[in-house]
């Protein structure tokens, strides 16, 4: 039965779809008791234990999603993550794998302040062995959430915390390939890359550009490891102009490594030099107002393309 939902909601309705159909489907995390039945296991606030048990979990031949409450307490988890799922089926030459996903919301939210409102996801896109994915939307978040359950890897899933986007689910909305982009608007003039909770926005802006008569791609990432180079390298070739933005600080970031990227395979298709849109670098107030002025906004990526060349 088709019913609307936000990105949590297609979530979770992913995850019981997933545990209906697959009897290893385990769920750990706190606040979670009952969530799921007996399948769902309450936790200590203990990242690093509890996600160290998710990952032995999966060499036992189980499934599990862990839940991260804060992504910022991904911190804590990084040696089970980055030390020990990312490298264990290299290790084991192929012998063991570790279906593990890691379930962490990333992003600013006004009022949670400068420990609770980080987006580390650049952090783990140069990890060899994991796959990260960044669901923009509902329909998205679903689809990604059922190919990360059913994906042999460890896969960091990084939710869109404060993304308003609706849209209406229905069962047969299956699995989306890990690693493909999505083109949201198509266009001829300048290219947007975007991924996650700034995908609204860059939407938004495109709109704006219409309005001026600069018709401007939109490049959902989706999946940020592995990255969908093909797609990012043939909507420049298309437009010559490229915009990425990003919620991420700038340094060491995806749209460092989209830039590198184009740089790199891309340059001769580009008529302007490319732009990064970010976050100031700050840590994330307290304060609503000075939330909104440290995260990039709409107008902030329509002056980016229609930014003069140096």
């Amino acid at each position: 039965m088709p019913r609307e939902m936000n990105i949590r909601e297609a979530v979770m309705d992913a995850v019981k779809e997933e545990m209906e159909r697959d009897p290893t489907v385990v769920y750990l995390g706190e606040c979670v008791e009952g969530l799921f039945g007996d399948r769902s296991y309450e936790m200590p606030i203990a990242e690093a234990g509890f996600t160290g048990v998710g990952v032995g979990a999966a060499l036992a031949g189980l499934r599990p999603i862990v839940e991260i409450m804060f992504g910022d307490f991904v911190t804590f988890a990084m040696d089970p993550i980055v030390n020990q799922a990312a490298k264990i089926r290299y290790m084991f030459g192929g012998a063991a794998s570790v279906p593990l996903v890691i379930r962490c919301p990333f992003g600013a939210c006004p009022g949670m302040a400068a420990q609770h409102c980080q987006s580390l996801e650049s952090w783990f896109a140069g990890i060899p062995g994991l796959k990260v994915v960044t669901p923009a939307t509902p329909r998205d978040a679903k689809g990604l959430m059922l190919a990360a359950i059913r994906d042999d890897n460890p896969v960091l899933f990084c939710e869109a915390r404060h993304s308003g986007i609706r849209e209406t689910i229905t069962d047969a909305d299956g699995p989306i390939p890990i690693g493909k982009a999505a083109i949201r608007r198509v266009g001829k003039d300048a290219t947007i890359v975007t991924y996650g909770s700034m995908l609204e926005k860059s939407l938004q802006a495109a709109e704006q550009l219409a309005a001026k008569g600069i018709d401007t791609e939109v490049v959902d990432l989706r999946t940020i490891l592995p990255l969908d180079e093909e797609a990012v390298l043939a909507s420049v070739a298309k437009t010559g102009r490229l915009v990425t933005a990003a919620e991420a600080y700038a340094p060491c970031s995806v749209a460092s490594e989209i830039a590198a990227l184009v740089m790199e395979k891309g340059f001769r298709s580009l008529k302007a030099p490319l732009r990064r849109v970010h976050p100031k670098f700050a840590p994330v107030p307290f304060a609503s107002e000075l939330v909104h002025s440290l995260l990039p906004q709409v107008e902030d990526i329509v002056a980016a393309v229609e930014r003069p060349a140096d």
